[in-house]
């Protein structure tokens, strides 16, 4: 990057699911029913939707604290088995694929940094029209459930980049922290898992309330 560089911000990265990917809803009532299947008293929507960007374990069993932890790999499999069967269900927000072409096509680096396992990121990114949009991804299996900042600081190495020049955004809490935690800006949605009020302490340059809102911000100050 010489004369084209971005004017702020080299790499993007990116939450997958409440931030690109429509599925907030689809995954807390998976993981109220997967709690139930076990033997735990079902979570609140609430309580199911804040873990949504842990890691897999780390957030069934916070969504469940009355089940025991060795019944947490039957728990996994129960969420597994209800989300695989919606899974089709599932579709990227609107806006979601012009926004990154436009970020692309202004020589940014993008990136995914996802609570999910990198089996099921792999299995997002095989739709034909995300080919070739992002540069990069690290997943909570493969490095540390959020809010540690390791996928940051590896992605960040990866594409020798400094904290300052990149921008993480996400829809919860946890992607803030991580944010914080590695040294990085960052942009809450408010579309997503989490209410927005409880972004402004983690300090996030905006809260944006929609795709288009999105684009448009990352268009004038990206």
């Amino acid at each position: 990057m010489t004369d084209s560089r971005p004017r702020q911000f080299d790499l993007i990265a990116f939450d997958w699911d409440g931030t690109l990917f429509d599925s907030t809803a689809v995954i807390t009532r998976c993981i109220q029913r997967a709690v139930v299947d076990v033997g735990g008293k079902e979570p609140t929507r609430e309580a199911a939707s804040y873990v949504i960007g842990m890691a897999l374990p780390q957030a069934l069993a916070h969504a469940a604290p009355d089940v025991s932890p060795d019944k947490y790999p039957e728990l996994g499999q129960r969420y597994r088995h209800y989300y695989v069967q919606h899974r089709d269900d599932i579709s990227l927000f609107e806006g979601v694929l012009p926004m990154l072409a436009d970020l692309k096509s202004r020589h940014h680096w993008l990136a995914v940094a996802t609570g999910k396992s990198r089996k099921g990121l792999n299995e997002a990114l095989h739709d034909v029209a995300l080919k070739g949009l992002f540069d990069g991804s690290r997943t909570a299996d493969e490095t540390a459930g959020k809010p540690s900042p390791l996928m940051l600081q590896e992605l960040m190495r990866e594409f020798g980049v400094e904290p300052e020049r990149t921008l993480m955004i996400g829809d919860t809490t946890h992607d803030l922290q991580m944010a914080l935690n590695a040294g990085c800006p960052s942009i809450g949605v408010s579309y997503g898992a989490h209410e927005p009020e409880a972004f402004h302490v983690l300090k996030p340059l905006a809260v944006m309330h929609s795709v288009v809102e999105l684009n448009i911000w990352l268009k004038n100050h990206a």
